[in-house]
């Protein structure tokens, strides 16, 4: 019996041993973890969660931003919004249609960019750096250097080759600061997405594309058929980045066009702007904050759910 007891005592030491050791361990690995993530946890709380759940709450609210005055109107702001803010519904239709092209045109000329550089061409290594160049100009900046290209730069150019097309002032009409938006953003968001695409591209199988082209396949076909199917994860994301980048457009519509001509430019973001630093209507500002989040939060979430169910499907 004693020594029976013996045995019993010994095996729950060990096994009471073995628990601590796993417990330390767990302690151990949850706090090197939060060492880790902790300190940015409590920067993005502080930076975006805690100011996201704010403006939710000013979102219902009478106030101008500045006085200590905050009066609870419930979902006035959002009646508002929806029934008699017009210029708020005329910049989402802008800039739905805005994202349209800018989001086709940048992947477009993105995709072609990667091509080209991944040829087997001495200046390749060049000609990426060049073309990803403009995308670490600031927005701002940017709008201000091609506003003075389109109000002056082609002008002259144009005077000097004597193209009527090009003497027209591009920002002076609503359709033409339309269009120098969208160019300024394709020249500036090209290169970003074509990085993407080159390492995608890089990816693909030479030894497939070779057997392609000896059973007689043309490059379109090669294209078509094996690159663009082989390169869809990549697709999936420039798309998910070129939608969020459209329709967050601020900076360069600022600093561009100013809204103008007559407000005929003023995309989402801009406007919300205005509504709350310009006009002082923060209260209606968040609102129509929160409305732009979750619009860009759906559409992104559809655009991510189609890519990859159509990756499956290729």
């Amino acid at each position: 019996m004693l020594e029976t007891n013996k045995v019993s005592s010994v095996s729950k030491i060990k096994s009471n041993n073995k628990t601590k050791i796993t417990q330390n361990k767990k302690l151990k690995k949850s706090l090197s973890f939060l060492s880790f993530v902790g300190p940015v946890y409590l920067v993005f709380a502080a930076i975006v969660l805690v100011p996201f759940i704010m403006g939710i709450y000013y979102s219902f609210t009478d106030w101008n931003g500045i006085t200590g005055h905050i009066k609870m109107v419930g979902l006035e702001n959002y009646k508002y919004i929806f029934k008699e803010d017009l210029a708020f519904i005329q910049s989402f239709k802008l800039t739905v249609k805005y994202t349209l092209y800018a989001v086709i045109l940048t992947n477009i000329v993105g995709f072609g960019l990667a091509l080209l550089v991944t040829q087997a061409l001495k200046t390749r290594n060049i000609l990426r750096t060049i073309f990803f160049m403009p995308n670490l100009i600031g927005g701002l900046l940017l709008g201000f250097i091609w506003q003075f290209i389109f109000n002056q730069g082609l002008i002259s150019l144009g005077s000097i080759l004597k193209i009527k097309l090009l003497e027209t002032a591009m920002l002076g009409t609503a359709n033409g600061a339309f269009w120098a938006i969208i160019i300024v953003a394709v020249w500036q968001g090209a290169g970003y997405i074509m990085v993407i695409y080159v390492a995608a591209l890089q990816g693909v199988p030479s030894d497939l594309i070779e057997a392609a082209k000896v059973d007689g396949a043309s490059r379109f076909q090669v294209l078509r058929k094996i690159t663009i199917p082989m390169v869809a994860p990549a697709i999936t994301v420039c798309l998910f980045l070129t939608i969020s980048w459209s329709f967050k457009i601020f900076d360069t519509n600022l600093s561009l066009t100013g809204g103008g001509p007559f407000g005929s430019t003023e995309m989402l973001a801009y406007n919300i702007y205005k509504e709350a630093f310009t006009n002082n209507n923060f209260g209606i500002g968040e609102a129509k904050a929160i409305i732009f989040f979750v619009v860009v939060a759906v559409i992104t979430m559809v655009q991510v759910y189609l890519s990859k169910k159509r990756e499956v499907e290729m």
